[in-house]
């Protein structure tokens, strides 16, 4: 499970790093967080659209903002989106609320760390922090949805883009905390065969679901204010004494 994570990088940065193109009016209303819940916008990157890349534009990606918890085309409403922000990859491929997106709109959920609460009996729920071990940020292995209002006229119809972010089995780096980690997925072919559904088929795409290898993330206790959406700012980061 994946319910908090940290992005202080800004969108710029995050544009360099992962080749990403991005529209300044569509991300002007993010602001960096140290505790991001589901419910709220992130940025996320996509292929770029497919008539973008026949006119030769680079780069082949797009960086916009999603709303936490995926909500299918034929979701009811908005609140559905409080349970679909972890999507099992054991089953990402065939349940009905994620195997559309998976099969043609895969996205990264861009991150600098994530949270975890441990579930070892001698020091259950106390939170850690998980990042790279290389001190990079992370792309999350994601899948992403536009949901229309199905009344209102006008910008009350707008879609609405939502995304989700892919879990599996814990790793090595997961030892003795929690039970799953999201997925990473690493920049170059790996990233390039996950966002496009044209470059790889869907058993290729479904083996890049796997956690990441042992020494690949660090991490370190943090203090349990975190746990309250309420609390923001780097000092939720800080090394627990």
């Amino acid at each position: 499970m994946c319910g908090r994570y940290v992005l202080s990088s800004t969108i710029p940065e995050l544009a360099r790093l992962f080749s990403a193109s991005f529209e300044p009016e569509e991300v002007a209303g993010w602001r960096p967080s140290w505790n991001i819940a589901p419910s709220r916008p992130v940025p996320a990157i996509t292929a770029a659209p497919r008539a973008a890349a026949r006119q030769g534009a680079a780069p082949s990606r797009a960086l916009a903002l999603y709303r936490w918890g995926l909500v299918p085309s034929w979701a009811p409403t908005l609140a559905f989106g409080a349970r679909t922000f972890n999507a099992r990859a054991e089953t990402v491929a065939t349940k009905p609320t994620f195997r559309a997106a998976f099969r043609s709109r895969r996205a990264v959920v861009v991150a600098d760390a994530f949270y975890e609460w441990s579930t070892a009996a001698d020091e259950r729920g106390q939170p850690y922090l998980f990042a790279r071990a290389d001190g990079a940020p992370m792309a999350l292995a994601g899948l992403w949805e536009a949901w229309t209002p199905p009344s209102g006229t006008g910008p009350e119809r707008a879609p609405v883009r939502t995304c989700t972010i892919i879990t599996a089995e814990a790793g090595p780096d997961m030892a003795g905390v929690h039970h799953r980690t999201p997925v990473v997925i690493d920049e170059g072919p790996m990233l390039d065969a996950w966002l496009d559904p044209t470059t790889a088929s869907p058993r290729e795409v479904e083996d890049l679901l796997r956690p990441p290898p042992a020494g690949a993330l660090r991490r370190h206790r943090v203090g349990r204010s975190v746990g309250s959406v309420a609390n923001d700012g780097p000092g939720l980061v800080e090394i627990l004494p």
